[in-house]
C-alpha cells in the first residue's frame, strides 16, 4: 500500500472534515489526486488574472520608542525613595526618585555661611576705604595707604562673587537629589533598588513615550536603490505585526544616511501612527514591507485562499460547475490580493468563500 505524504494527509483531512461531497483520492503512485465534488449551487467567484501590483522587500524589524530617556544620578548617594515603578505613567517634571541629600545639604549650608562671611568682609573693607579716603583728603594718610585700602575693597567684592557662585552651585546640586521625568511617558524599567548607591552617570530609571513608536529594520545594500528610488513611492510602507496578527501603515519612513560595513546593510525606520493596537510596545517583532516598484503578477483575492497548518489551497471552479480543492504556493499579499506562484493558471476561476464551499 503506498505511503501517504504529509500534504496528502492534510488534503484528505481537509476534505473529510469540511464535509466535501468529493474526497481526495490517492493515485497509483501514492500522490494525492482530488476528485470532483458533486454539483453545488452558484457561489461568489473570482478569476485568477495578471495585474501590475506593487512589489515589496520584506525586512525583519523591531519596535522601538522614538522618545525615550534614561535617568541617571548626578550626585552620589543612597536611593531613599522610589515614587514610581515599571509600567507607571508619568508626566514631565514629576519626581520619580529621591537620593540622600545630606551631603549636598551640608554643602549648601556651608555656601550660605561663606556668602555671609564674604559680605561682612566687604562691609569692613568698604568702611576702611571710606576712612582712608577722608584721611587722604586731610593729608593725614598717604596715597599708598589709600591704594592699599582700595585693593582690599576690590578683593572683598570678588570674594562675595565667589561665595555666591559657590552657593548657587550647592543649591543646584541639592536639586539633583530629586530625579524628575524629562518627558511624558511610561516607566520602562527600574535599574536600582532602595538603599543602593547611586553614582553620577549610573542609570536609575528608563522611560519611553508609548504614543511615539517606530519599526526599525535593516535593508541589504543590493536592494537599497530600489527601496529609496522614485519607483518605490508607488505604495505606502506597511508594518506587519505577526505576534498581534495585524498591520499598520507607516506615517513616515527614514533611511539612515549610513551603512553597516560589517553587515552590508542600511537601517530603515518607519514611524507608526497613533493610536496603536494594544500590545504594541518596544521590543515587539515586526516586518517592514518596503515597496521596490511594480511588477506583473498572477493574483487572486485573499478571500479565496484557505489555510490549514502548512497547507495553502483554494477551490477551483471546473467547467461543469464543480469545485476542485487545489494546493497553492503563494507569495506577497497587497491590497486584498495574494500572489500565486504555483497551482493556478491565468483565467481559472476560484471560490471566494472556501470555508463555506468546504461545508457543502
Amino acid at each position: 500500500m503506498p505511503r501517504l505524504t504529509p500534504i496528502a494527509v492534510a488534503l484528505a483531512q481537509l476534505a473529510a472534515g469540511g464535509g466535501l461531497a468529493g474526497a481526495v483520492a490517492l493515485a497509483s503512485d501514492g500522490q494525492p489526486a482530488a476528485r470532483a465534488a458533486a454539483p453545488t449551487p452558484a457561489k461568489a467567484t473570482a478569476v485568477a488574472q495578471r495585474r501590475v501590483v506593487p512589489s515589496y522587500y520584506v525586512a525583519d524589524a523591531a519596535i522601538e520608542a522614538v522618545r525615550r530617556a534614561t535617568m541617571s544620578a548626578q550626585i552620589a548617594g543612597q536611593v531613599t525613595h522610589f515614587f514610581v515603578d515599571a509600567g507607571d505613567r508619568v508626566k514631565r517634571g514629576q519626581v520619580l526618585a529621591r537620593i540622600d541629600s545630606r551631603d549636598v545639604d551640608a554643602q549648601a549650608a556651608a555656601g550660605s555661611a561663606q556668602v555671609a562671611q564674604a559680605q561682612a568682609n566687604l562691609a569692613a573693607a568698604q568702611l576702611n576705604y571710606d576712612r582712608s579716603a577722608n584721611l587722604v583728603k586731610q593729608n593725614f594718610l598717604s596715597q599708598a595707604a589709600l591704594d592699599k585700602a582700595e585693593a582690599e575693597l576690590k578683593t572683598a567684592r570678588a570674594a562675595v562673587d565667589v561665595a555666591r557662585a559657590t552657593q548657587a552651585q550647592s543649591s543646584t546640586a541639592r536639586g539633583y537629589s530629586e530625579v524628575r521625568a524629562p518627558i511624558d511617558g511610561v516607566v520602562t524599567r527600574r535599574l536600582l533598588e532602595l538603599g543602593e548607591l547611586a553614582q553620577p552617570g549610573k542609570p536609575i530609571l528608563e522611560l519611553h513615550d508609548p504614543q511615539a513608536l517606530r519599526a526599525t529594520g535593516s535593508v541589504p545594500q543590493m536592494v537599497l536603490a530600489a527601496v529609496t528610488g522614485a519607483s518605490a513611492t508607488t505604495a505606502p510602507v506597511r508594518v506587519e505585526l505577526p505576534t498581534l496578527g495585524t498591520s499598520v501603515t507607516a506615517t513616515r519612513v527614514t533611511v539612515l544616511p549610513a551603512a553597516d560595513a560589517r553587515l552590508l546593510s542600511t537601517q530603515v525606520r518607519a514611524e507608526l501612527p497613533s493610536p496603536l493596537p494594544a500590545g504594541v510596545m518596544p521590543g515587539v517583532t515586526a516586518k517592514l514591507w518596503l515597496p521596490t516598484g511594480q511588477a506583473e503578477k498572477l493574483v487572486i483575492p485573499v478571500a479565496a485562499v484557505v489555510r490549514r497548518g502548512e497547507l495553502t489551497a483554494t477551490h477551483v471552479v471546473q467547467p461543469d460547475g464543480r469545485m476542485l480543492l487545489r494546493q497553492l504556493r503563494v507569495g506577497d499579499t497587497s491590497d486584498g490580493q495574494v500572489e500565486v506562484l504555483a497551482g493556478l493558471a491565468e483565467g481559472e476561476r476560484v471560490a471566494l468563500d472556501p470555508l463555506r464551499t468546504a461545508r457543502q
